[in-house]
């Protein structure tokens, strides 16, 4: 087994996840913010066979893609940060980035809520 661990923006995930429901891979996602630029991602959490790696990975690629984004930008001269006005940079973000590890195993465990106890017949 695999584990594939993507990070992808927020505003790529739903493409991405409705493709990967299409095609009957599962997923977990969990909301994680990048450090440079404190925007929200979505890490994702696929477990596959190695055989299907790679169709993943084609997914991903086709439905996250790097754009670019304008960033206020603080000028640092000599200790004076923040006397000095902002400017717009513009950042290429997006993309994903991805991870595929080993797994030992992978367990799917569904909890059922226990039926309803039934009281014992009195004799």
């Amino acid at each position: 087994m695999k584990l594939i661990v993507a990070i992808i923006q927020d505003q790529d995930y739903r493409n991405l996840g409705d493709a990967l429901r299409e095609n009957n891979f599962r997923s977990t996602r969990i909301s994680s913010t990048g450090g440079f630029l404190s925007t929200g991602n979505s890490t994702l959490l696929i477990g596959v066979d190695p055989e299907q790696v790679d169709q993943v990975v084609d997914l991903i690629k086709t439905h996250c893609h790097a754009r670019t984004q304008l960033m206020n930008a603080t000028p640092t001269i000599g200790g004076f940060m923040g006397a000095m006005p902002h400017y717009p940079v513009e950042v290429v973000v997006g993309g994903a980035i991805i991870f595929v590890l080993d797994a030992e195993k992978i367990n799917l465990t569904q909890l059922l809520q226990p039926e309803a106890s039934t009281p014992p017949e009195q004799k």
